[in-house]
């Protein structure tokens, strides 16, 4: 960033040659999420610019770290890089042209979402030859009266959308970790699943490097080609492992302690962390804690983030977007954080390192993290209650735009209020046929106070925000509704994997598994995919 103001540009091959350097770099793509997915760079991060102030601080924590920011061309990164200015951020950059000039200059652009974790998935089921059973087979097997044990190792809020019948709720840390509990006999097969590929493949392979006495499978396609092969599956199952034995402990530690050797796990102590956080405005630090989220909330290290290690190798741009940053992964025992640390590792994450001092009673945190919204003290917007906007509604002198993202919008919304997407507001707020005081509303009201100056540049009359938003409004039994029946703008916002969508879904999820399988191909000559092999 100049010192006028002035966003700096970036040219396709300047950017390339930092996304090869060894340097902290953080690339930032601030389409909405549905448009992100269409075609964006390997190494991109999705930040949303209508979410922009929620999410930075998590995602670069650092303010001096340089930042990368692009699009499509279409001027949101120059209006990101004005906002970061104006938070603290003190080196920001855009990429001249955005992902057009990227692609003329004859690099790769990428569909889908979280690329690089999915990529590295496909990356290791060639490399490793993980061993794969098919919907069918699984089928008959199970038919026949073996008795199989199918772990399922995504989280189980998601797996109680859809699950093979019988399978138990395992997330991906947690597979070493509780296996001599789950399959005590060595000749029960394994079976490793998730909803379509990639937390099959790491998950069977962990328990392959960690030298499982079992037969272990990965559900080819999992959930997806379960359905997909015509077969019925479970909704809202309960199923999940239970308490970990000193047995199935024992036996994770030492095979933590192999894998550690085999690919090069680090750890720090409680010393070396105290300076690495005396350092954090030099490098990049971020601390994360690998257990269950109900783990993680009984009790924490304090500037611990919750990221479950299944997850954190599944979504890493998730959670992190400095690339050569420092990742302390924290866990209670070691085991689940060696083993998320290690699939980092191959993925090309240099600075990986596991907390070795574990967790010290009366010196932990609480609770869910709150992430710090920046800027938002100074988001001044004059509100109105529930009860005061009910009866503006009533009286046809108000107009209710929602800030919400369309996922959240089609599950609940004051009825009359219009979906508006906050980068688009320009465009938005000129779909509304209702003029007079204008309404800004968001599940808590944080993205609408956010926006609040910035729709009073553009509407004509007062602009308001609710107080407490669309959660105050329901708390106060103000009438609410459901889908997505008034819109001001296109719901691209959020990226709608095949089992959410309506509509030929078959179709999306065989679209979607052979994209997966297909990342194999498009990343053999990209050099921004650094994974690595090992012996």
């Amino acid at each position: 960033m100049s010192s006028t103001g002035i966003p700096a540009n970036i040219a396709p091959g300047e950017l390339k040659t930092l996304l090869q350097a060894d340097g902290e770099l953080a690339l930032l793509d601030v389409r909405e999420e549905g448009v992100f997915a269409r075609d964006h760079l390997f190494s991109a991060v999705c930040l949303p610019l209508s979410r922009l102030e929620l999410l930075i601080d998590d995602l670069v924590p650092r303010r001096a770290t340089p930042i990368v920011l692009c699009d499509g061309g279409e001027g949101l990164a120059e209006r990101a890089s004005r906002r970061l200015a104006e938070i603290g951020y003190l080196s920001v950059s855009v990429l001249a042209g955005g992902t057009s000039a990227w692609r003329v200059a004859g690099n790769t652009l990428y569909e889908g979402v979280n690329v690089p974790s999915k990529a590295f998935g496909e990356f290791v089921a060639a490399t490793c030859q993980t061993p794969s059973i098919s919907a069918d087979e699984l089928k008959a097997m199970m038919d026949s009266g073996d008795k199989p044990i199918i772990l399922d190792s995504r989280p189980m809020a998601e797996y109680q959308q859809m699950n093979v019948p019988g399978a138990i709720n395992v997330p991906g840390a947690e597979l070493v970790y509780r296996l001599r509990d789950l399959a005590p006999s060595p000749d029960t097969l394994v079976v490793i699943n998730c909803a379509g590929r990639t937390r099959s493949i790491v998950g069977a392979q962990s328990l392959i490097n960690a030298g499982a006495p079992n037969r272990v499978v990965a559900l080819k396609n999992g959930t997806m080609g379960w359905h997909l092969a015509g077969h019925e599956l479970e909704h809202r199952s309960p199923r999940r492992h239970g308490a970990l034995s000193y047995e199935s402990l024992q036996w994770a530690q030492e095979a933590a302690e192999r894998i550690a050797t085999r690919f090069g796990v680090k750890s720090v102590d409680a010393d070396t962390l105290a300076t690495w956080r005396k350092e954090r405005n030099e490098r990049t630090l971020y601390l994360l804690d690998v257990r269950d989220p109900e783990e993680y909330e009984a009790g924490h290290i304090p500037g611990s983030r919750s990221a479950p290690g299944g997850q954190l190798v599944q979504a890493i741009d998730n959670y992190v977007a400095t690339r050569g940053a420092r990742l302390v992964l924290i866990d209670d025992t070691g085991v689940r954080a060696t083993l998320t640390a290690s699939w980092l590792i191959q993925m090309g994450w240099e600075s990986v390192v596991v907390y070795s001092d574990g967790l010290i009673p009366g010196k932990l945190d609480r609770g869910r993290h709150q992430p710090t919204v920046l800027g938002l003290e100074d988001a001044r917007a004059d509100t109105l209650s529930p009860a005061e906007l009910a009866a503006a509604l009533e009286s046809r002198e108000a107009v209710v735009a929602d800030l919400a993202t369309s996922r959240e919008f089609e599950r609940t919304h004051l009825r009359g209020a219009s979906f508006v997407i906050r980068s688009r507001m320009a465009e938005d707020l000129a779909n509304l046929r209702h003029r007079g005081t204008l309404v800004l509303t968001s599940p808590d009201g944080v993205v609408a106070r956010l926006a609040a100056a910035e729709a009073q540049e553009i509407w004509d009359g007062t602009v308001k925000v609710l107080r407490g938003g669309t959660i105050a409004w329901r708390a106060d039994r103000q009438r609410i509704t459901r889908g997505l029946d008034t819109l001001a703008s296109t719901p691209d916002d959020v990226y709608r994997r095949p089992y959410e969508r309506t509509d030929a879904v078959e179709d999306a999820m065989r679209a979607y598994l052979e994209w997966e399988v297909g990342l194999t191909d498009q990343i053999a000559a990209d050099p921004e995919a650094r994974f690595k092999k090992f012996p």
